[in-house]
């Protein structure tokens, strides 16, 4: 493609990679301050144009193309208009100096690649908290990549060690591994620096399970639910949880559009789901009861379950754990255990697995999970009323449901 059939700025993803070489290097503007250069060998690479000090206009170079986007290469840009309007400088290499890709640079490319792939928003949210709250204290923005010592990345994992967060930590030493592995495979830089971290991390303490009742420990639970002092919608909210096996935070958050209390099912978008894909949930017809009732009181609220002001849109995190506390199950059942209830009581029942991790929204792991899509949705339907039936029977008493064909 030749320079002359540009039709539009900032360029396309498709123009960036069919733009011939000319006779001479030339720069084509990109956005505000941001130029495409295609040299005469046929090499790609961002330039920065800015105002000195000295009032004389100078070049940055930021980065070569494909190994920097775009979009990346623009969101740079537009951190150094930012550094330049507060009264900041860029540093810049002098003479043929190379230039160096920094950590920073490395990380927040890593970052959007997780954004631009739709990660969860509680996902975003958790890269974004530890990069700067934990990575960048140890390891500076500014540190050139090929100055990040193995010591470094260590020090990052000893430091979330250090406060008994091993989860954390593991995580966090698996995303220090990807931002190298990506920096390697685009030749900024040329060893992984945190590719042994797991040899000096220190053990993971044994997993505790949230805590979570028995079969045999449900009648006293649910009779003593039945006779709670807690409000309707507190009830309504606990209930929820413990007839579907939802995340207490999937319910305290759940919209009355996300609802098809006609059909039956309650759909969540991808973007609240930890997995990142969209979930269905059948209703029982217990649960279509109680929100049948809820919506004559929030029905003309965003939420089923709203908070007070907007500082608190919903329910508090600790509203189900507490209803649980003031019936006398403090320590001996939570919100999230309520899904351990669930999934040993469908296994011990002999539901088919694959129904109750479906039913949970567990990832399916390795190739099983790229080949097998099935929701088992209608098969699911038939699963959650037996359940809530059952949960009736341990409560009540009479005659025990039977599951169906």
């Amino acid at each position: 493609m030749k320079r002359t059939q540009i039709k539009r700025r900032p360029l396309a993803d498709s123009v960036l990679h069919n733009l011939e070489p000319d006779t001479k290097d030339y720069q084509e503007p990109d956005s505000k301050g941001l130029y495409f250069r295609v040299k005469t060998n046929g090499r790609k690479s961002w330039l920065f144009r800015y105002k000195k000090p000295d009032g004389k206009w100078g070049w940055k170079g930021a980065g070569g193309f494909p190994a920097v986007s775009g979009k990346f290469a623009r969101q740079k840009a537009q951190d150094w208009q930012r550094t330049l309007s507060d009264g900041g400088t860029i540093e810049v290499g002098t003479g043929r100096q190379k230039a160096v890709t920094t950590f920073g640079d490395a990380a927040e490319q890593w970052y959007q690649r997780k954004l631009d792939i739709g990660r969860a928003k509680d996902s975003v949210e958790q890269y974004r908290r530890y990069l700067d709250m934990d990575i960048y204290e140890v390891i500076p923005k500014l540190t050139p990549l090929d100055q990040v010592t193995r010591l470094m990345c260590a020090n990052v994992q000893a430091r979330i060690e250090s406060r008994k967060a091993m989860t954390m930590a593991e995580k966090v030493r698996r995303w220090l591994n990807q931002i190298f592995s990506l920096a390697v495979g685009q030749g900024l830089c040329e060893y992984n620096p945190a590719s042994e971290l797991r040899q000096i991390a220190q053990e993971k303490p044994k997993i505790t399970h949230y805590p979570h009742l028995m079969e045999d420990e449900l009648p006293a639970f649910l009779k003593a639910l039945r006779e709670s002092r807690s409000k309707r919608l507190t009830l309504i909210l606990t209930r929820l949880v413990l007839r579907t096996a939802c995340r207490p935070g999937m319910a305290r958050f759940a919209e009355w559009t996300e609802f098809d209390l006609e059909g039956g099912w309650w759909l969540i978008p991808a973007d609240k789901m930890k997995t990142g894909e969209p979930h269905s949930i059948p209703l029982s017809r217990q649960t279509l009861e109680d929100l049948q009732e809820l919506q004559e009181v929030t029905g003309r609220n965003r939420w089923l379950f709203p908070g007070y002001g907007p500082v608190n849109p919903t329910m508090s995190e600790g509203t189900i754990n507490k209803c649980l506390g003031m019936v006398g199950y403090k320590g001996k059942l939570v919100g999230h255990g309520s899904r351990h209830t669930a999934s040993t009581l469908l296994n011990e029942h002999e539901w088919d697995e694959r129904l109750v991790e479906a039913q949970l929204a567990h990832k399916v792991q390795g190739v099983k999970g790229v080949y097998n899509k099935a929701k088992y949705l209608e098969i699911r339907r038939g699963m959650v009323q037996w359940y809530a039936d059952y949960l009736d029977y341990l409560e009540f008493g009479g005659k025990k449901p039977v599951r169906p064909a």
